[in-house]
Parts: C-alpha cells; sequence; structure tokens
C-alpha cells in the first residue's frame, strides 16, 4: 500500500500548487531534485569532466535501472535529451526507397507524424493510416491486412497525448514479429504510469521521456533497441560516442545501442533520471499503476457527472489522461482560470494529433492527468472548480 501523505512530503510541489499535469511534466521529488543538484555542484567546484568521471558509477546505474524498468538490457539503452529525437533517431535508422509502407494508428504523436510526412517527401516511401476499431484504438485486425512486402515499419503511440485510451500495444507486436516488420514504439506517456515491458510488448524501439510519469527532470529521453535488430539500421548521425574510427577512412559503429548515443550529456540532469527511475523501482511499477489508473478514473468519473462536460477519451482501455471539453468556454480559458486557483492542466491541440483530427475534427481540449500522489479530494476540488466555471 502506498503511503501518499509521505509521498507527497517528499515532493515540494504538492505544497504550492495543485498538479494534474502529468502527463506534461510531473513534479520531482526531493531525492531527484537532490541528485541534480549535487552533479550541479560538483560541476562547480571541481569541473564538469571530473564531476562526470566521479559519477560514472551512478551514470552506469541510470542505463542500469531503464533497462530493468523496460524488461531490457543495460546495452541496449541509449540516453538522448528528449523522446522526439530518441524516436527519431531510430526512425530515420530505416532505410526508405520509393513504394516502402510505413504504418500507424489515428493516434500518432504529432512529431512522429511530421517524421513520416518529411520521410514520404524525401525518399517516396507512402503513409498507410490504419483505421480505429470500435473502441477508437488501433483496429489490430485492420492492420494485420494491410501488411504486405512493402511494409518497413509498424510505428505506434501507445498512450496519445491528447486523450486517456491505452493502445493494444502487445496485439501489435505479435503481429508485428510474425510478418517480420520492424515495431517502433512511442511510450512517452505510458513508461512511469504503468508497467511496460519490451519482451511482452514485442516492440523493436521503445522510446520514452523523464519528465512525465516517471518524475524525472525534463531534457531528459531514452531508446531502447532490440539487439537482434542492430545490424540491420544504418544511424542517421555518426560522432566519437557512436563511432570508433578504424585508423584508416573508415569507422565501425559502437556497440550495442551506443550506436545512437552522443558523447555529450548533460550529466545533472541524467542523474536527476536515475533518482527517478530508481523510486519507481523501489515504490514498485505494478503498484504505481494501479494506484494512477484509479485516479483517472475517478477523475473521469468526477468530471462526467457535471453537466456540459463532455469526455472525449477513445480506447477499451483507460489510464490517467483524461480530456473533455467544456460547453461555451475554450480550452485555453478553461486551463487559465483553473490556474487562477492554483491547478496545473493543460492543452492539447489538433496538431498534436494530426490523424484522429482528420478523423475527428475535435477542437483543442483540456488534459488532466493525475499521479501517484495526487489526492481523491485533489480530483474533487478540481472537479468543482470546473463546475463552478459552468455558472459564469
Amino acid at each position: 500500500m502506498m503511503d501518499v501523505e509521505a509521498l507527497r512530503e517528499l515532493t515540494p510541489g504538492c505544497k504550492f500548487r495543485l498538479h494534474l499535469n502529468n502527463a506534461g511534466a510531473a513534479l520531482m521529488s526531493r531525492p531527484t531534485l537532490d541528485a541534480i543538484t549535487a552533479h550541479l555542484r560538483a560541476e562547480a567546484e571541481i569541473g564538469g569532466y571530473e564531476a562526470a568521471d566521479a559519477a560514472r558509477g551512478r551514470v552506469a546505474e541510470v542505463y542500469s535501472g531503464l533497462a530493468r524498468l523496460l524488461g531490457g538490457r543495460a546495452g541496449e539503452i541509449a540516453l538522448f535529451d528528449n523522446a522526439t529525437h530518441a524516436w527519431q533517431a531510430a526512425f530515420h535508422s530505416l532505410p526508405l526507397k520509393p513504394g516502402d509502407r510505413i504504418l500507424t494508428g489515428r493516434n500518432e504523436y504529432g512529431s512522429n507524424v511530421l517524421s513520416y510526412l518529411h520521410a514520404v517527401r524525401r525518399s517516396g516511401a507512402e503513409v498507410v493510416v490504419v483505421p480505429d476499431d470500435e473502441y477508437g484504438q488501433i483496429d489490430t485486425f485492420a492492420l494485420a491486412g494491410l501488411i504486405d512486402e512493402r511494409t518497413r515499419l509498424i510505428g505506434l503511440t501507445h498512450v496519445p497525448t491528447a486523450g486517456g485510451l491505452v493502445n493494444p500495444a502487445a496485439e501489435v507486436g505479435r503481429i508485428a514479429n510474425a510478418a517480420g516488420v520492424p515495431y517502433l514504439l512511442d511510450a512517452t506517456q505510458s513508461v512511469g504510469q504503468f508497467p511496460v515491458d519490451v519482451g511482452e510488448i514485442g516492440c523493436d524501439f521503445l522510446c520514452g521521456t523523464g519528465r512525465k510519469f516517471l518524475r524525472g527532470p525534463r531534457g531528459t529521453g531514452f531508446l531502447w533497441v532490440r539487439d537482434s535488430l542492430l545490424e540491420s539500421l544504418d544511424p542517421g548521425a555518426v560522432e566519437i560516442e557512436s563511432g570508433v574510427w578504424d585508423g584508416g577512412r573508415g569507422f565501425d559503429w559502437a556497440p550495442g545501442a551506443r550506436r545512437f548515443a552522443t558523447w555529450e550529456l548533460n550529466y545533472a540532469a541524467v542523474l536527476g533520471l536515475g533518482a527517478a527511475v530508481r523510486q519507481a523501482l523501489e515504490l514498485g511499477i505494478d503498484e504505481i499503476g494501479k494506484q494512477t489508473l484509479e485516479l483517472g478514473d475517478r477523475m473521469r468519473g468526477e468530471l462526467d457527472d457535471i453537466p456540459g462536460v463532455t469526455i472525449r477519451d477513445l480506447g477499451r482501455e483507460h489510464c490517467a489522461i483524461v480530456t473533455a471539453t467544456v460547453d461555451g468556454m475554450p480550452a485555453e480559458r478553461v486551463v487559465a482560470r483553473l490556474a487562477e486557483s492554483g491547478v496545473n492542466v493543460t492543452v492539447t491541440t489538433p496538431a498534436h494529433t494530426q490523424f484522429d483530427t482528420e478523423n475527428r475534427g475535435l477542437p483543442p481540449l483540456v488534459r488532466f492527468s493525475p499521479h501517484y500522489y495526487n489526492t481523491e479530494d485533489e480530483l474533487q476540488h478540481a472537479a468543482a472548480l470546473v463546475a463552478a466555471l459552468r455558472s459564469l
């Protein structure tokens, strides 16, 4: 059983705001803050290179911690400054030619969609959007029927930025593996929110971020790559961390996921990420998932009871992201009025999920995203503030 009050005591931000924007950037805990500031202090006192050398063992633990969290191995992890760069590193390592097909879902994240469109422009590849099923999640039967000899990638966003659905990632993995098609999973909104295991899912790449449900600092991201796929990949960039000069006019790729890495890292942020991962592992990701998903259901129910508020989440299975519209009030105004009362929520825009927007044509949505350190009283208070807006 989670001691929520103790966890709130370890979270300084809980004293200042009612934070329901964990799908944007969660509140960091004191151990994470301490890890960041201690390294910054070391850099100031003994020098940046020297501080990194002294922290070498703790940095290695970040890789092993992420591997344990994801069910992979440390050598399959590369660190980045954000999840989008991690995703792009994986995507752009796949050689594409005219006529090649990329299959993806309607809830794919906006930056991923732009990369697909860029690949279409540069290579002549084709993007095929798999339809939704009756629940609004990716239709796995349709997906299986769309795979052919030209299919080079299945790209899926596990949990969309603009809604609470959880796509059937493991079923997509079963289909991808049976067809021998590489599978890239954007787990930015799922890692840290509930258990995510690369073995159970069957993906070949997975990207994530530190700042959301993992409660790490901004400016951190990571990529997991299945070892067996490495030799077929051609990363789009090479430098002294990812490549090894052969002494002549050539180079060899560094082993494992290091071939995607860069030499320079923000070590303070990396160590903060490590502290956040360690906290998630200590609390237990199963317990985190149970607590967080219950709060998501409670938030969804509280809002659904308010006349004039419409829940916009799709999916058969829901998570702790809740999106809604308020009749007669633009999402931006709802967010601003809640902020005046000390409540953090945010807006998702149609450009964040372009393929879904083509299908549903929704306006900007108000996004509520509780986490395990939130309380039921906080959710009730936020819902009461929304209800009060309806009377204005």
